[in-house]
């Protein structure tokens, strides 16, 4: 039976209780998912060809301490850098390195920044230099597949329901939905009660209610939906060596519906896709 208590009886550590969060915490979410989409935002000028993904890292932490903050990534046990950027079949904790970017490649880069003790978490795709018609239709599908999940959130509803929505959509276009990883809650710990699974079916799981905050953030695949991990512990790739791309933003359910904290405040949300700004409404 699914445990809902107010977020601040709540020991710092996840209990598998749901945490309802106040006004006060959906203001300093926004704080926090607002400096988090400003550095993506940044990052479009960042991100092309010959850049290596250790120097998107060093930017990535520039901008944390410019703005007085630190990612929540780095020494999260034991990851060592202030991102993760997952290059074409890697689906998801890439770590950044000294290889170059290669004109054609796609890259998420998913940054979490802490502010006031809050987290702010997002991820988005980038393209190097232009990319085939294939890889732009892949990040088309996620990004379409994360805001459908995202208009299923309202009170009321139940997980599920946001599960059978992206893989719906996802499998409709041809593409599969990696079933390993997940999104999860997320305020005033990293990664917290629910997990919130991108598959699934409808009325089934945790019913959404006003207060509770969360991340939805498919990996959706252009095969099979089977993953791997590497050897360093964290990179996963896809079995199949197919593209993979994932789109993430973090939500709140309010009495009436959403709030997505995390949208970029310049538009950028998609920066090499046209799709992005019909979708803003969904707040």
């Amino acid at each position: 039976m699914t445990s809902y208590l107010e977020a601040e009886i709540l020991p710092a550590r996840n209990t598998g209780a749901i945490r309802l969060y106040g006004p006060e915490a959906f203001e300093g979410m926004r704080t926090a998912c607002q400096l988090t989409a400003r550095c993506l935002d940044a990052l479009v000028d960042v991100v092309k060809p010959g850049v290596t993904t250790d120097e998107i890292d060093r930017f990535v932490m520039r901008y944390a301490i410019d703005a007085g903050t630190v990612p929540a990534t780095l020494n999260y046990r034991g990851y060592m850098k202030s991102t993760c950027t997952s290059i074409n079949h890697v689906v998801c904790h890439g770590i950044p390195n000294d290889k170059p970017l290669r004109e054609g490649d796609i890259v998420n880069i998913d940054v979490t920044f802490i502010v006031d003790g809050y987290h702010g978490d997002a991820s988005r795709m980038y393209p190097v230099g232009r990319v085939k018609r294939a890889a732009e239709r892949l990040c088309e599908v996620t990004y379409r597949s994360l805001m459908l999940g995202i208009a299923e959130v309202k009170p009321g509803a139940r997980m599920g329901d946001i599960g059978a929505a992206i893989q719906t959509y996802a499998e409709s276009e041809r593409c599969s939905v990696v079933r390993d990883f997940c999104g999860h809650g997320v305020g005033k710990l990293f990664h917290d009660a629910p997990n919130v699974l991108h598959y699934g079916r409808r009325g089934e799981g945790a019913e959404m209610r006003p207060g509770m905050i969360f991340t939805i953030e498919p990996m959706i695949n252009l095969g099979r939906p089977h993953v791997k991990v590497l050897s360093d512990g964290w990179t996963a790739v896809t079995r199949d060596r197919t593209l993979s791309a994932q789109y993430e933003h973090t939500v709140g359910v309010t009495e009436t519906g959403c709030e997505v904290f995390t949208f970029s405040p310049a538009g950028l949300d998609t920066p090499f896709l046209d799709i992005g700004a019909q979708y803003g409404a969904v707040a």
